[in-house]
């Protein structure tokens, strides 16, 4: 059991993360610019791929943001509906507790992707990764196809469109990573496609004026899954951590929402483009060194440091919407004791580690 501290108008209050419950609250919770964006979009919100590991946190984070900001008000309650295939029956109902409304549906499918409500917000969160290497033509169809009729489909919305920091190439350590501005050098067939899925937003937004935010992400976290958690579950099962992907950007899953829906504001276009990164650099050897200390074992390792690695610049977006406010040494302390406490993970690995774009 551990203790977080948040930041309220009146003081400093101290909680303590014992569950998953108390950790979805906390993912969910929005800030005071998360509500003030939300309030001066109008509209319901619409969130496609929203079953993965960050849509139920931002649905929910939409959804309380939306509730504080109309607590005296007289108009109708604007909807959140959440689009998935949703494997899951229990984060069905989980999301309906919530006040989120649930649509279970495949988006490939034609007919599926027509019959969806009209929105005034729409979030993409739709994308394959994992398999590439095995079957690319479906991850192309994923992450470049079915852009191209979302954006057809919500020609009039406003969107809210979720890329990845593997659209940039590998860059020199030294450097302060990748920026917005930067030419797209991707490794990799799922880099690729993440470059064609982001050129499929831009086209559209420039024959129809769809304003859009693309959000190049590296890498969300939480204490269920990410970077972070890889590295703690290999130390502690006494795995050999290989250290030739020397450093990463992580960013609190909280943080990254926050981020994310204030930059959704600033919709345009030519669609926004918004890095999405911690202001602190990981280098693996020292965390997975400070977990072994945790843990009480040895941390064992293969490799040496490149001098390059995939890193992200998220200094533009800081600057303009506000720093991470969850710092990494925060994350490393909640990741150990949920970890020696048996908290539950979902062993869906990140793959950082890989340098050749193969996934």
């Amino acid at each position: 059991m551990y203790r977080i501290a948040h930041e309220s108008e009146d003081d400093r209050l101290l909680e303590t993360i014992e569950d998953e419950t108390v950790l979805e609250e906390l993912l969910s919770r929005p800030t005071d610019g998360v509500v003030t964006a939300i309030g001066q979009m109008s509209g319901d919100y619409l969130l496609l791929g929203a079953g993965g590991k960050m849509g139920p946190s931002l649905a929910r984070m939409i959804r309380r943001a939306l509730d504080a900001g109309g607590a005296n008000s007289t108009t109708p309650q604007r909807r959140v509906i959440a689009v998935s295939r949703f494997t899951r029956d229990e984060l069905i109902g989980q999301l309906n507790a919530s006040g989120i409304e649930t649509i279970r549906c495949d988006l490939m499918h034609d007919a599926a992707l027509a019959a969806l409500p009209e929105a005034t917000n729409v979030i993409c969160m739709t994308g394959s990764k994992f398999g590439t290497t095995h079957d690319a033509p479906s991850t192309w169809a994923a992450n470049v196809l079915l852009p191209a009729r979302i954006c057809q489909r919500f020609r009039q919305s406003r969107l809210l469109a979720f890329s990845t920091g593997n659209v940039y190439p590998l860059v020199d350590t030294t450097s302060a990573g990748s920026r917005e501005t930067d030419e797209l050098l991707p490794l990799g067939e799922y880099g690729m496609s993440a470059v064609g899925r982001e050129r499929m937003y831009e086209y559209h937004s420039g024959i129809y004026g769809t304003p859009v935010t693309i959000v190049r992400l590296n890498y969300a976290v939480e204490l269920r899954y990410g970077v972070i958690v890889d590295l703690a579950r290999r130390v502690l099962e006494g795995q050999s951590i290989d250290l030739t992907m020397g450093e990463a950007n992580v960013i609190w899953q909280q943080d990254a929402n926050r981020l994310s829906l204030m930059a959704f504001g600033d919709a345009a276009s030519p669609p926004q483009i918004v890095n999405v990164a911690g202001a602190e650099r990981l280098r693996v050897e020292d965390v997975c060194r400070h977990f072994a200390e945790r843990f009480g074992c040895q941390a064992k390792f293969s490799g040496k440091p490149a001098s390059t690695a995939l890193l992200n610049d998220g200094s533009s977006t800081h600057a303009r919407y506000g720093v991470p406010e969850v710092a990494l040494q925060q994350i490393l302390d909640w990741t150990a004791a949920w970890l020696l406490n048996g908290g539950r993970t979902w062993n869906k690995p990140t793959q950082f580690e890989i340098r050749n774009g193969r996934f």
